[in-house]
């Protein structure tokens, strides 16, 4: 009940603000919005997300080296508060201002709390996210039936959050963008006044490493004493980017780490497989790993133009009037997260009736039907952007179609490779290979927000040519699915006796 609601709140704020993220940074400047370009908008949102996953490998470090579990839950809980609040601020600023900015004008606190509100999320995210999951794990004896049982229940908080934010948020955001944001924030916020209130359900789970002699703990000490400067210094490095007193373009930024993930990826696997000491079969194992990766990256970059392109058509061209109501745009985004909690039962169900008749697709196979069913989803999008480069408004349902073959892509995809992971992962690299599976989520959403600034029709010449650009979504991921269906006989030979 505690990490459930801790996490149905954590997940509320992110997918609240998450909702609201792009819109804002697009929105005129007279609207309350930052003014951005959809290219600089989209490459933000990218780096954004993209750290998000980052951070999560250093995290789930921090906690296992230095303060726990359940302490890097707590504090990054605090840290992703503070940071959502700290989005909100200009709003308050604005009405206790003398001399509020003119029309047409930021004031002088706007970009910097924005950034700044943005870096301490993902910083607090890193903290929260990966140990809230480890939490979970530890309730459980390692081959109780109840570990199972007790994910999925974690996990139905997890979108239980994701389909209320996006329409809380947004509704408060009609009225002012960072009323949105504070929201948000009193979600996270809700999630620890909870998870301290009932944390005495938590006594003896995801507590801190106890040296165990006096060398153990000086050795600790100064373990801690130079991983919190190293930190620290990343901190300020990253807060001079963001606060600009270092002057940055996110869009050279974010061509830039995306050819660094690609790299270490690479050299991680190069070195694995040539230098780290495993067998044949092991090997190849590795190899599908880095195989997978690759078709992971392709369908996440397609996956979520959820938040970004597709927020912004239903912004832009989509007719959102009902009963002369006009629905905010962010609504939209808690489409997934109801298909999820409707099809998830289904799919998990199905997987297992194929299996009793040994016709259950290989996992291979399920990443391509994932990547088919994303193809499919944005087949469906290259026609509501031809109505919608016609000069029409396209009818809410092409979204919502979209939306609903992207999450059977998600449900055929997403599970599968983590639990593939675990299971091809040789056990010296186990936590590493995770890392990469994370990975592979961080290099896609930094791809979708490259993508997402030249598929958003900003402008005239952009919206022409928004179907092609569809259309070409459609031919990578569609061709992706494609070509792994064709090659997924030699993987499975190469997974030896893993499914």
């Amino acid at each position: 009940m505690t990490l459930f609601f801790t996490e149905m709140w954590e997940r509320f704020s992110y997918y609240g603000m998450r909702a609201l993220l792009i819109l804002f940074m697009t929105a005129p400047i007279a609207s309350g919005g930052l003014g951005f370009n959809d290219q600089t908008s989209g490459a933000i949102y990218g780096l954004y997300s993209m750290a998000v996953y980052l951070l999560a490998l250093p995290g789930g470090w921090v906690a296992d080296r230095l303060i726990g579990l359940k302490k890097s839950v707590w504090y990054g809980g605090i840290i992703i508060t503070i940071g959502h609040f700290t989005m909100a601020l200009p709003g308050v600023f604005s009405l206790l201002a003398e001399n509020p900015a003119a029309p047409g004008q930021l004031a002088a606190w706007d970009l910097p709390s924005f950034f700044l509100g943005l870096v301490l999320i993902v910083f607090g995210t890193g903290l929260l996210k990966p140990n809230i999951s480890s939490i979970v794990g530890q309730l459980y004896p390692e081959n109780s039936p109840k570990r199972d049982a007790g994910f999925s229940i974690f996990y139905m908080g997890i979108n239980l959050g994701a389909f209320l934010a996006p329409i809380a948020c947004s509704t408060l955001a009609v009225y002012d963008w960072h009323l949105g944001f504070g929201l948000a924030g009193f979600g996270m916020l809700m999630g620890l006044v909870q998870y301290k209130w009932t944390g005495k359900y938590l006594n003896g789970v995801g507590e801190a490493v106890v040296a165990e002699s006096p060398a153990q703990r000086d050795a600790l000490g100064r373990l801690q004493k130079r991983v919190w400067l190293v930190l620290g210094l990343v901190v300020v490095l990253v807060l001079l980017f963001f606060l600009q007193v270092i002057p940055v373009d996110p869009v050279a930024i974010a061509g830039v780490s995306n050819t660094v993930i690609a790299i270490v990826a690479l050299l991680f696997f190069g070195y694995v497989l040539l230098f780290g000491g495993l067998d044949t079969a092991q090997k190849k194992k590795v190899l599908v790993i880095m195989i997978l990766f690759v078709f992971s990256a392709v369908f996440w970059s397609g996956f979520e133009q959820a938040g970004s392109s597709l927020n912004l058509f239903a912004e832009r061209f989509t007719d959102r009037m009902a009963m002369g109501w006009e629905i905010p745009a962010g609504y939209f985004q808690s489409v997934n997260s109801i298909f999820i909690i409707l099809f998830a039962p289904f799919f998990g169900a199905m997987w297992v009736a194929l299996a009793r008749k040994n016709l259950e697709p290989s996992s291979p196979l399920k990443f391509a039907i994932g990547l088919l069913f994303l193809g499919i989803g944005f087949l469906v999008m290259y026609f509501a952007a031809k109505i919608a480069a016609s000069g029409n408004l396209a009818a809410p349902s092409w979204l919502v179609i979209t939306y609903l073959f992207h999450t059977f892509g998600e449900l055929s995809l997403s599970p599968v490779g983590l639990s593939l992971t675990t299971k091809l992962a040789p056990k010296r690299f186990a936590g590493q290979m995770m890392g990469m599976w994370f990975l592979s989520i961080a290099m896609g959403n930094l791809v979708a927000g490259r993508i997402a600034g030249s598929t958003s029709g900003g402008t005239e010449e952009a919206l022409a040519n928004m179907p092609q650009q569809y259309l070409l979504i459609v031919y990578t991921v569609a061709g992706a699915g494609i070509v792994l269906m064709l090659v997924s006989k030699p993987i499975r030979r190469l997974m030896g006796k893993i499914h």
